[in-house]
């Protein structure tokens, strides 16, 4: 049995129209996603029969293709559930999502300039990538990442809850090159009760994360 499997989408493929359309959503999720799962879970073979036959020649690139496909993997799944077509707007304290509010008010100075600096993130990725908000569990507090390719550019033990896809299977069906404008668009799609949940959960994980035995 496979170790990775692709999760259903957790919406109709029109469901983020007009931002996103449907026939993007399906090619993206049913062709590019699957491709990472099956990557994954090709290279955990490779990597079993390469243990089998001490046949060691290949490691640094079987090691680096699982990185890269599994965390194209967990990257995707984060995606779908980031976005819904009922979402958008600021998150505020009325909507249940406070906690999460607070946060990037005192992380970021406010919740303007958070949203400037992961629009600029996710628009200025070299190639491919993703822009991420996720929560640096040392500290305490939000931070931007850029992550290049699905693995490269972050920081250790940090737990991505809202990330924007940058690849240009995600948008270049609708907005051909113009990066930017999908990134901004993708606002009006944000799924705040999945971005205040991963946050709460990423808050109470953090004293997993042992520094010093």
């Amino acid at each position: 049995m496979a170790t990775y499997t692709l999760p259903e989408l957790p919406y109709d493929y029109s469901a983020l129209a007009p931002v996103i359309s449907p026939e993007i959503i399906e090619l993206h999720h049913d062709k590019h996603h699957a491709a990472y799962v099956k990557g994954a879970n090709d290279t955990l073979e490779q990597l079993a029969e390469a243990r089998d036959k001490e046949a060691w020649g290949n490691i640094n690139g079987l090691e680096k293709n699982l990185a890269f496909h599994l965390s194209g993997h967990i990257l995707h799944s984060i995606y779908w559930h980031n976005m819904t077509g009922d979402g958008g707007g600021e998150p505020h304290e009325k909507d249940g999502v406070g906690e999460l509010a607070d946060a990037i008010a005192e992380s970021f100075g406010s919740y303007a300039g958070f949203k400037a600096q992961l629009t600029k993130a996710a628009a200025t990725t070299q190639g491919s990538g993703w822009g991420v908000l996720a929560y640096e569990p040392v500290s305490g507090r939000l931070v931007v990442e850029q992550v290049y390719d699905h693995q490269g550019n972050v920081g250790q033990g940090s737990v991505p809850i809202l990330v924007f896809d940058a690849w240009e299977h995600a948008f270049y069906l609708q907005y051909k090159n113009q990066k930017v404008d999908f990134i901004e668009a993708m606002w009006q799609v944000v799924n705040w009760q999945d971005v205040a949940k991963r946050y709460a959960s990423a808050k109470e994980r953090a004293n997993n994360l042992l520094l010093v035995p």
